[in-house]
């Protein structure tokens, strides 16, 4: 009970400096709907860049993949790292400053779906309300799965029922995103972002050194079949979804391979960063357009380290209690397993607070984005135009609200893989928005019917390949990602081909923006 009551103490005092910084931000963020919904553009290159990356990772990072890794070995978590990684350096590489440009050349948009529409010069928005709709479908998705986390998380600390303790969760995170809008959300996920590699980092070396160094983690899993293959998997012996365990020691079958084809699915991981609002978001508001060569090498490293070891802390988690956590699900609480096991209960507490940080950064961002579409998108592009911006704030706040509702039902099964349920949402996004971006920043024969066209294409293959095509296996188990991700593509290219080529004012604005535009 002791241990309980200090682990909560540390929660608390961590919690209560987030809702200071809510606080603090409120009235900047509260004058107007571009400081609520992009902060006004002025956030610095540090902010920008761990904003980004912390809202993007989730309880994800230090649930999710780390459980993978325990569950099933290094070949699937790493191969998916290394895509997110690549995928993280070739956005901020060449997506950042154009995105940054032409969203202030197309009518200084502060929404993803008000830049394609301005983008393509619409009149009937009828880009902006596809897109805007979508956000909302896949940012839900997200949503729940970041209340998943906090279930996980509270429940396993405090032996508390899983509902109670996902709703608890909610709650906090919603009345914060309410109070602080954007500038806090950015804000806070500065912390936040250092808050989760400095857990990670604690964890990592305590666990390795718990094992008895480096050397012993490695010897300890080396019997498992394929667990440390880059090209093999562990396969774990289950009945009903719960491995077998004989005198102590888990059960695993034989080794299964992990060819090109999963390979190159993990990878895949790495298109979605092109279609993330999220991150998409951030670099429409940086304060300077040069600033963002500083954010890319910090974003970068701060992604490359924290999957890392993320990964490793999946692989020391099998070494230290090898039989502890015996389904998929359940292997997601590896880090709650290693820091309440290892770590005095404050700092254990403290280290927690990583987890909590990871899903108040993302969470806030999932509900603040899909909030501004229905709000500025739906709401005042095209019911109420003239609507002033406190009425579009105050509709912002009942769709966050309603949102975070249907959040709640789709996490009320405490079964729920993170991971798997992220998966969904990132192929959703990666393969609606991410061929488009592209295409709206690099092709001036795209068209704004070839863009309705790879967003709906997108979008709907996702759902026909994981529901339908996927379950098939053998050739047709590759992430869904990739084929919704190829197919957008060419839905894009061939309809803006077979249909007259953009008007001069638009092929203008691009060549502008092209040669360097107007900046910021």
């Amino acid at each position: 009970m002791e241990d309980t009551l200090q682990i909560l103490t540390a929660m608390v005092i961590y919690m209560g400096v987030v809702i200071v910084l809510g606080i603090t931000f409120a009235k900047r963020a509260n004058a107007s709907s571009d400081a609520y919904f992009l902060g006004g553009r002025s956030l610095g290159p540090w902010v920008t860049a761990m904003s980004a990356e912390a809202s993007d990772m989730s309880g994800w990072l230090l649930m999710g993949l780390p459980g993978l890794a325990y569950w099933c070995g290094i070949a699937d978590a790493a191969w998916t790292a290394i895509g997110l990684a690549v995928g993280t350096y070739i956005n901020w590489l060449i997506v950042s400053k154009r995105l940054r440009r032409y969203s202030m050349r197309a009518g200084n948009a502060i929404t993803l779906p008000e830049y394609f529409s301005n983008r393509f010069h619409e009149k009937s928005k009828v880009i902006m309300t596809i897109a805007a709709l979508f956000i909302l479908i896949f940012f839900t998705v997200y949503a729940a799965s970041c209340l998943v986390t906090c279930g996980k998380l509270f429940s396993t600390l405090f032996d508390m029922p899983y509902i109670p303790m996902m709703i608890v969760g909610a709650v906090f995170v919603l009345v914060y995103t309410l109070i602080g809008g954007f500038l806090a959300e950015s804000a806070s996920d500065f912390m936040q972002a250092l808050v989760m590699i400095i857990a990670l980092g604690v964890i990592v070396f305590v666990g390795t050194t718990a094992a008895g160094g480096l050397d012993a983690v490695i010897d300890n899993v080396r019997s498992i079949p394929s667990f440390l293959e880059f090209f093999g998997i562990a396969t774990p012996e289950t009945v009903d979804g719960v491995q077998q365990v004989a005198a102590g020691t888990p059960l695993f079958g034989e080794g299964t391979s992990y060819g090109a084809l999963s390979v190159v699915s993990a990878l895949a991981w790495g298109l979605g960063y092109f279609g993330v609002p999220q991150v998409l978001l951030r670099f429409m508001a940086i304060r300077s357009e040069r600033e963002l060569t500083m954010s890319r090498r910090i974003a970068t490293v701060w992604v490359v380290i924290s999957l890392t070891i993320a990964v490793f802390i999946g692989v020391v988690g099998r070494s230290l209690y090898p039989s502890a956590l015996l389904t998929s699900s359940e292997a997601e609480n590896v880090f709650i397993l290693l820091a309440t096991s290892l770590l005095p209960p404050l700092l254990a507490g403290f280290v927690m607070a990583g987890i909590l940080a990871a899903t108040i950064s993302s969470s806030d961002s999932y509900l603040l984005i899909a909030a501004s579409a229905f709000s500025k998108n739906i709401y005042q592009g095209l019911f109420r135009k003239k609507a002033s911006d406190k009425e579009v704030l105050r509709v912002s706040r009942l769709t966050l609200l309603l949102i975070a509702v249907v959040a709640i039902v789709i996490a009320l099964d405490e079964n729920s893989v993170i991971f798997t349920i992220v998966s969904f949402a990132w192929a959703g996004f990666g393969a609606t928005f991410g061929p488009l971006m592209l295409f709206s920043l690099f092709w001036k024969r795209t068209t704004r019917a070839g863009a309705i066209a790879g967003m709906l294409g997108g979008a709907g293959m996702v759902f026909v390949w994981k529901l339908l095509v996927r379950p098939l296996g053998g050739l047709w188990d590759v992430y869904e990602l990739l084929p919704a991700f190829l197919f957008s593509v060419l839905c894009i290219v061939v309809v803006s081909l077979l249909t007259p080529p953009p008007s001069e004012e638009i092929q203008r604005e691009f060549d502008e923006v092209n040669a360097g535009g107007k900046t910021a």
